[in-house]
């Protein structure tokens, strides 16, 4: 068969991007080499629909017991009782949990998109806004956090079905034990959405939520450093509150439910190659190694929380617990935009997103602020003396935005930079 090099090309060049710049999109990282490995196996020639020996396929002795890995791994990382390493992504577990728990119109109460939260913690452009009633908390303006009271406040005028804790762009940590009070206070399941801080929850540097939350998602990339994919996860099972039956007349437990929802409800055939490579990640995160990666990836992110700081620019909440921050650009200048940093950034090969702030004044497609994160160039290996630099790039490259032999200048510097933090050498 002839080497398709039209898209290999395409894969080396992608490559080289990777290598040659600089990583700060909060929602990316770099795997190892055995977890691309495990991706690209022969796994991926396996349909494997069901569970670990409970499969309406044949042939699935392997896939059964690598699977089964996967989920033992996963419990022990998190102490968790029970799990699915099933899902496809992050909102492929939501949207498993969401059917398993709700029906139609419930009410759900969840982040607001535009002040951190995900299109599926009920976005009007998302199925969680459209099959669900969406209610929504945000922070406050004045400091940046979320005002429990005001949580509080909310769910006992709405009355949801289910509150959803997490974000995409929060820099804070999380009150899980007070949310399951307001939780339970309305007789609300409480989800928490972790995709963002799952590796350092994993290894204690954050609020744990598996004592407190209901049902816990979260995706395996980001700061677990593994594929891209979704498990759900509970710290004990507990009987389906709705009170659905099995044929025997028996209340389903939670557990039931959510392995339905996965599989037939949302998806088919699992994908026994990115479930092996989830194994792989769970196996690396459970090490020493990364629980000293996942000091390292908070300490960066502090240091570049202040080196922006010193540099004019604002940090919403006023700094971070965790490996993000959002900035809001317009107290540093109101031509900047959010769109306007990522493009002038990407020619400097410094790579971040453009993002909504609180309180947002432009389009969703304009913004006024970005988000940074450490994960990726922990990753690469840099170190909290280092985020001088990377803040001073982007300062000057955001102050010349309109000086292309500026933006080239830091270019060749960036590139010159991450030689010494090689990936994939």
């Amino acid at each position: 068969m002839q080497r398709d090099t039209q898209i290999f090309d395409l894969i080396q060049l992608e490559l080289h991007r990777q290598q040659h710049g600089i990583e700060l999109i909060a929602s990316e990282n770099f795997v190892s080499r055995q977890v691309m490995e495990a991706v690209g196996s022969v796994l991926t020639n396996k349909y494997a629909e069901g569970l670990p020996n409970k499969r309406y396929y044949g042939g699935c002795e392997v896939v059964d017991k690598v699977e089964q890995l996967a989920i033992d791994r996963l419990k022990s990382l998190f102490g968790c009782q029970w799990a699915n390493v099933q899902p496809h992504s992050g909102a492929q577990a939501n949207a498993a949990v969401m059917l398993g728990v709700l029906k139609p119109g419930d009410a759900i109460l969840g982040f607001d998109l535009s002040h951190g939260g995900h299109l599926t913690h009920g976005s009007p452009v998302n199925f969680s806004g459209k099959l669900y009633s969406p209610n929504f908390y945000g922070v406050e303006k004045e400091t940046g956090l979320i005002n429990y009271d005001t949580v509080a406040e909310i769910a006992n005028a709405c009355q949801p079905k289910l509150m959803i804790c997490g974000a995409s762009s929060y820099s804070r940590d999380w009150d899980y034990k007070r949310l399951r009070e307001i939780a339970d206070s309305v007789g609300a399941l409480l989800l928490a959405d972790i995709s963002h801080p799952a590796g350092l929850i994993a290894k204690g540097k954050l609020n744990n939520p598996i004592p407190h939350c209901h049902i816990i998602t979260t995706t395996t990339h980001k700061t677990l450093r593994g594929p891209r994919g979704g498990v759900i996860m509970m710290g004990q099972d507990f009987p389906n509150p709705m009170g659905e039956t099995n044929p025997k007349g028996e209340i389903k437990m939670m557990s039931a439910i959510l392995d339905s929802a996965v599989f037939p409800g949302t998806q088919g055939g699992p994908l026994e190659h990115v479930i092996a490579a989830k194994a792989v990640a769970f196996g690396e995160a459970l090490s020493d190694e990364f629980d000293t990666y996942c000091n390292q990836v908070i300490a960066n992110a502090k240091a570049l929380a202040s080196a922006m700081v010193k540099r004019g620019y604002s940090i919403i909440s006023g700094g971070t617990d965790n490996h993000m921050m959002l900035i809001d650009l317009r107290t540093k200048s109101d031509e900047l935009t959010g769109k306007l940093a990522e493009k002038t950034l990407e020619k400097c090969e410094i790579t971040i997103n453009k993002n909504t702030v609180p309180f947002e004044t432009r389009s969703p497609f304009v913004t006024s602020g970005i988000r940074l994160g450490t994960s990726a160039i922990t990753t690469r290996g840099l170190k909290e003396s280092h985020m001088e630099t990377l803040a001073n790039w982007i300062d000057k490259a955001l102050t010349n935005h309109q000086n292309d032999d500026v933006l080239l200048e830091i270019k060749g510097q960036v590139k010159d930079f991450m030689k010494d933090f090689p990936l994939y050498g």
